[in-house]
C-alpha cells in the first residue's frame, strides 16, 4: 500500500478508543453515553448508523454490544448514545464513570434515505428507538409528524426534546397513562396517513412488523432500522439476518435501514 492509500486508510478508521465524556441516567433502565475518540480519526455519524462499543477490560461480556448514534456532542468532537440497561454488557457500561476508555467500532451500517421534496415524514419510534430517530426528527422539523410509544408514560423517552423540535407530537402508551391507549399501529389507523407521507420507524420487532404490515397494505414508502443481536457488526458471523422479498439480510451489513415494502416479518 503506498502512502497516500496508507494516509487514507488511517484518516478514515472505524476502529478506535473514546473517552467516557458523560454517562448518565434519562429515567429509570435508562442512561445517556457521551464518548470522545482519543485515537484514530472515525467518519461523522449519519441518522440510523450504530457503534459496536465493548463494556469496557472485563473477561464477560466478551463481544462487543450494538448502539444507535444519538447526536453528535457540540463543539468536543464527540457523540451520544442513548441505551437501555438490561443484559451483562449494559450493566457493566451503566457503571463506568467519566473518564474510563472503552474500545469503539463504527460509524456502520447504512443511513435513512433523504425526505423528498414536497413530502412530510412520519416518523414513528417506540420506546428506545427513539435513540436512531431523533437525528431525523431534528432535521426535518416541522415536516415531521412523531408517533412516539411505550408501555407507560414514564417510558416515554425523549418526549421534551421531540417537542423542542418543532415537529408535530402524538403519543400512545399501552396502559394510557399518556396519550392515546394502545399500540402504535393503532395510532396509525387513526391517523390514516396518505401518499404525502414518507414512514420512518425504528422500535422492537413486533412494533416494525405491524408498521411494515400496513404501509405494504396501503402502499406507503417508508424505511425501518431494524433492531438485532450482533456479535461482529461487519457481517462475518451471519448472527443477525432479517427477512426480506430479497432474501435474509444482515442488519448490521445490509442495514439497518431497510424499505418497509421489502420486509417480510
Amino acid at each position: 500500500m503506498g502512502g497516500a492509500a496508507k494516509r487514507k486508510a488511517a484518516s478514515s478508521t472505524k476502529s478506535f478508543r473514546a473517552e467516557i465524556m458523560e454517562n448518565s441516567p434519562v429515567c429509570e433502565g435508562f442512561m445517556l453515553l457521551g464518548l470522545r475518540p482519543t485515537t484514530g480519526n472515525p467518519p461523522a455519524p449519519a441518522p440510523g448508523q450504530f457503534y459496536m462499543v465493548s463494556a469496557g477490560n472485563f473477561p464477560e461480556p466478551l463481544l462487543k454490544r450494538p448502539f444507535c448514534y444519538f447526536d453528535s456532542i457540540k463543539g468536543k468532537g464527540g457523540f451520544q448514545i442513548l441505551y437501555k440497561v438490561q443484559g451483562k454488557g449494559t450493566r457493566a457500561l451503566a457503571a463506568m464513570s467519566p473518564g474510563t476508555e472503552l474500545e469503539v467500532l463504527g460509524p456502520l451500517g447504512n443511513t435513512y434515505p433523504n425526505l423528498p421534496k414536497g413530502k412530510k415524514a412520519l416518523i414513528i419510534a417506540g420506546g428506545i428507538g427513539i435513540a436512531s430517530v431523533m437525528p431525523l426528527i431534528e432535521k426535518f422539523k416541522d415536516r415531521a409528524v412523531v408517533l412516539l410509544g411505550a408501555r407507560s408514560k414514564e417510558q416515554l423517552l425523549m418526549k421534551d426534546r421531540v417537542k423542542d423540535a418543532l415537529c408535530t407530537l402524538k403519543t400512545v402508551t399501552d396502559d394510557g397513562s399518556e396519550g392515546a391507549k394502545g399500540t402504535a399501529l393503532d395510532l396509525i389507523r387513526k391517523m390514516a396517513p396518505g401518499p404525502e407521507y414518507v414512514i420512518y420507524a425504528c422500535g422492537p420487532e413486533v412494533m416494525i412488523s405491524a408498521v411494515a404490515w400496513y404501509a405494504q397494505e396501503h402502499g406507503l414508502k417508508g424505511y425501518a432500522s431494524m433492531e438485532a443481536y450482533m456479535a461482529c457488526g461487519i457481517g462475518a458471523c451471519m448472527g443477525c439476518v432479517v427477512g426480506t422479498k430479497k432474501g435474509y439480510r444482515r442488519v448490521c451489513k445490509d442495514g439497518p435501514v431497510f424499505k418497509l415494502e421489502d420486509l417480510i416479518l
